[in-house]
């Protein structure tokens, strides 16, 4: 329960990041005009898009202006660059549909670069936003999608901490060594744990973690049921020939 309020406080953080310090009253823009912002000479800026939220990146002239690294975003809504990597016409564009989850996270982390780094100006007036700077059914669609993929992200790493991943060696002459350590994972912990198959709804095979093996079960501190910590997971199996509470197994090879 306490991981699900975690991952909705999360995504709740994550709306207001995504509509912080965009008044209504922000100025509005439309394409032809955000194009006169690319930072050439005559022109009256330089300013960028992303996810219809305008921001001012004069300062950061030598990576936006003519002849930088990232002068293709300028001027524009390039929104679907910043998560494909693909900086061609047909790449800097507004549209974000068909992005997985970790693409809208990295949306989702450069409009908090842009927040804490640059002015923003207001917004562009076209897929996010309507003609009179309210946000459009598009929109919507993004922000739920980043808030779902935030609220994923979120268990995700609250499942590592519960079950982080074995360490493991394969030899052709030994097999495949699997064991626990209290780093193992890149999880500091207090206990090292023992090896178990992890199958996860939705997904082909398992995987190696590391399960505590006393205590109570994970996010249950006053539980009387069980001492033993997670072992008795219905999602856990128990390694074939392994003792039940070494800290490593040893499969054979083939």
């Amino acid at each position: 329960m306490w991981r699900g309020a975690a991952a909705g406080l999360l995504c709740l953080a994550a709306a207001c990041l995504l509509r912080r310090g965009f008044e209504p009253r922000a100025r509005l823009l439309r394409a032809a005009e955000l194009r006169r912002y690319r930072g050439a000479p005559g022109e009256p800026g330089l300013y960028l898009a992303l996810l219809g939220r305008v921001f001012d990146v004069e300062r950061g002239r030598k990576h936006y202006g003519p002849g930088g690294a990232y002068s293709g975003l300028a001027g524009r809504d390039a929104t679907r660059a910043f998560a494909s990597g693909d900086f061609t016409e047909a790449g800097l564009v507004d549209a974000v549909s068909g992005l997985s989850p970790a693409q809208l996270l990295s949306i989702h982390r450069w409009l908090s670069f842009y927040r804490d780094n640059y002015e923003p100006v207001g917004k562009l007036v076209g897929r996010f936003y309507d003609e009179n700077g309210a946000p459009t059914a598009a929109l919507r669609e993004v922000e739920a999608a980043i808030e779902e993929a935030l609220k994923f992200q979120a268990e995700s790493e609250q499942r590592k901490q519960q079950f982080p991943p074995c360490n493991s060696e394969w030899s052709s002459a030994k097999g495949t060594r699997f064991w626990c350590s209290r780093q193992s994972g890149g999880v500091q912990r207090a206990w090292a744990g023992v090896p178990r198959r992890l199958f996860s709804p939705g997904q082909q095979g398992s995987s190696c973690v590391c399960v505590r093996s006393t205590g109570p079960p994970w996010g249950q501190p006053h539980s009387q049921h069980s001492h033993s910590g997670d072992l008795d997971d219905p999602q856990l199996q128990q390694f074939e020939g392994c003792p039940p509470l070494a800290e490593q197994c040893v499969l054979p090879p083939g």
